[in-house]
């Protein structure tokens, strides 16, 4: 990480159809009704605000879960401008300087470059964006790395001052940046676990992320144009030991329970069994992209993922007998 590198800690609230007058649009399912954001310098210092509503464009009913979680009236936002405005001056507010964008949870970033490639702005990035999921690091540093909790847990975990309300756009950018602060102050390892948001996949080979970290390694492909050509590419299928770098032959092959989560075990002769799990992922223009992640296990662990390719199995039998059998009537 580097050491003068700034942070834009980052959060959004969004509408959303409220299934009656108004039909969801497609391309925009959350349109973004607020952003607040901290900038934090390398000295972990909150040296800028940016807080501002945006005025709604697609959505004019206010979704009646958002409305009641956010208490926004659409009146409110009446009085804000337009997305393009206010994502224009974001980015320019997040300036010239080496940033990192930190959120909490994996999906503003998603939902901000979507609005912006809507209304066909440019976007943040040509390809994977890296950054910092505050709510995985919370989980890592102090807690079990799997556990994901709410912001307000972490605000009373931390014994940090609640001194304005959750549950807005600069309310929750700020309590973020506040968590943030403790974990580069007393946990700054557990900053090298980057996530990346992947609203733009690789665009060739070259670009292809392959992250290593302590626990498991990621492979980020670049687009294809459906899930049957990606999974003739051997890089995407292929199985290697992230410790040893060694290709691996395949204990158990690829397969999936429900056609979006694909596992494999392989099993390096120097340091055992290895999972790996391939999520499918759509992209924006509508191709689709591997996300792949391979982690050592122990043996009873790939035992289990073959009891659940072998159940996998009967269920897709069953379900092929009672086709034929259907159609035979």
């Amino acid at each position: 990480m580097e050491e003068r590198m700034e942070y834009i800690v980052l959060d959004l609230e969004w509408n959303q159809s409220n299934t009656g007058k108004e039909d969801a649009v497609e391309k925009l399912p959350f349109e973004i009704i607020e952003i607040g954001a901290i900038k934090l310098n390398n000295e972990r210092v909150m040296v800028s605000e940016f807080n501002e509503l945006i005025k709604p464009q697609v959505y004019h009913e206010m979704h009646k879960i958002t409305s009641k979680l956010i208490h926004i009236q659409m009146r409110e936002l009446e009085r804000g401008r337009p997305f393009p405005e206010v994502g224009g001056d974001f980015v320019r507010w997040c300036g010239q300087e080496e940033y990192l964008f930190c959120t909490w949870g994996t999906l503003d970033l998603t939902e901000l470059q979507r609005n912006m490639a809507y209304y066909e702005m440019p976007l943040l990035a040509p390809g994977p964006l890296p950054y910092l999921d505050v709510q995985k690091l919370f989980a890592i540093a102090y807690e079990e790395r799997k556990i994901r909790r709410n912001l307000e847990y972490a605000i009373d975990f931390l014994h940090i001052e609640k001194d304005i309300p959750f549950h807005r756009a600069f309310s929750d950018a700020y309590y973020t940046a506040k968590i943030l602060i403790r974990i580069l102050e007393e946990h700054p390892e557990v900053v090298v676990n980057l996530s990346y948001d992947t609203f733009c996949p690789p665009k060739d080979r070259r670009d292809e992320v392959k992250a290593q970290f302590d626990t498991y390694v990621k492979y980020i492909s670049r687009e294809f144009k459906d899930k049957t050509e990606a999974f003739a590419d051997k890089e995407v299928v292929s199985s290697k030991c992230y410790l040893c770098h060694r290709n691996l032959r395949k204990k158990i092959k690829w397969f999936s329970a429900n056609g979006r989560h694909y596992y494999c075990v392989a099993y390096c002769e120097k340091h055992g069994y290895l999972k790996g799990k391939i999520r499918v992922r759509k992209a924006y223009d509508g191709g689709v992209y591997i996300v792949k992640t391979t982690k050592l296990i122990p043996k009873e662990e790939a035992e289990a993922i073959a009891a659940r390719r072998d159940h996998a199995r009967e269920v897709r039998k069953r379900h092929k007998h009672s086709k034929a059998g259907n159609t035979g009537e």
